[in-house]
């Protein structure tokens, strides 16, 4: 029993996001049926961002992740760039 209980509270968000994005899809055909673009794009918007929180509930990702995957994103591209010809443009901001 505290088997399906633990597994039950460990899913409930990745269901509750999977649900989301299932409903947010039904709304999108539906609105497209009846011409109210702006629900439909409203829709999309909700299940686009359902679906990255599942996908990041599935990775394990939490928000303080994803500063530390920028800076090291920066530092591969600054690394990799510091390494181009000199001769190739490159615009500095």
């Amino acid at each position: 029993m505290a088997a399906i209980t633990t597994s039950v509270l460990l899913m409930r968000w990745p269901l509750v996001s999977a649900v989301l994005m299932f409903l947010a899809s039904t709304l999108n055909i539906q609105f497209r049926k009846s011409d109210y673009t702006f629900f439909a794009i409203v829709s999309s918007m909700l299940g686009i961002a359902s679906a990255l929180w599942f996908a990041t509930g599935l990775l394990g990702l939490e928000w303080a992740d994803f500063p530390v995957i920028w800076a090291s994103f920066k530092d591969i591209m600054v690394e990799i760039s510091s390494h181009a010809p000199p001769e190739w443009p490159m615009v500095m901001t």
